[in-house]
């Protein structure tokens, strides 16, 4: 089976016009520089949950079209690691949730296989996961040592204002316009991670769209206490 036939759709949210840098500048600057031909060592990026990691892999996949592939392995873990067949064929893979298939002798070998067709075809690897390298748990040997090499990239959370002006720019991007003071009220209204505000986020598109409504305080409070 080859993972190139696999339609995995990229969000269309997820781009990097509506990801907020704060904190992760150097990351952000990184990734949009690479151009088409992706040569080089590529990079893994490690974070907590919600702070941003599938949101930059899908970005870059996104600005380099056809020439990247976005393999999701929290979604394809169960499949089998047959997926990787052939994905070394695009200059740019990137892996998104690592940490779901470290420990699993099959996945960890063709993932080492993956590392030597890369380096054999010039093709650069993204990984993302919750912890740096070497604290992933990865049993075999030769796959923890290629992981620890790729330079590495600690992606931060952001601090709370500037989970404001990340809820502001994706408003923006789909058209809304979410004033700084209802942005105030949803960060503390709300579970305060990332996920969470842009999951709120959406429903209150929908529901202003159905009433036609603005995205002032009295609304968004009202849509909360539904919910």
């Amino acid at each position: 089976m080859s993972q190139l036939a696999l339609p995995l759709k990229l969000q269309d949210h997820a781009v990097f016009e509506t990801f907020w840098p704060a904190g992760n500048e150097a990351l952000v600057a990184y990734l949009e520089a690479l151009d088409g031909t992706a040569r080089g060592p590529g990079c893994w990026l490690w974070g907590r949950a919600a702070t941003g990691k599938s949101h930059l892999l899908q970005a870059v996949c996104e600005r380099l079209g056809d020439r990247a592939v976005f393999l999701p392995l929290t979604d394809l873990a169960a499949v089998g690691p047959a997926v990787l067949e052939g994905v070394a064929e695009r200059p740019l893979v990137c892996l998104d949730d690592l940490q779901r298939v470290t420990g699993d002798a099959g996945w960890e070998r063709a993932l080492f296989e993956l590392f030597n067709d890369a380096a054999e075809s010039g093709t650069m690897l993204i990984i993302a996961a919750l912890a740096p390298s070497r604290e992933s748990r990865i049993a075999l040997p030769d796959l923890a040592s290629r992981c620890a090499m790729l330079p590495a990239f600690h992606l931060r959370p952001l601090a709370e204002h500037d989970r404001r002006q990340a809820l502001i720019v994706r408003a923006k991007y789909r058209g809304l316009d979410l004033p700084d003071e209802t942005a105030r009220f949803l960060t503390t209204r709300s579970r305060r991670d990332m996920a969470s505000l842009y999951t709120l986020l959406d429903r209150l598109d929908g529901e202003a769209l159905v009433a036609q409504r603005r995205l002032t305080i009295p609304f968004v409070k009202s849509v909360i206490e539904r919910r």
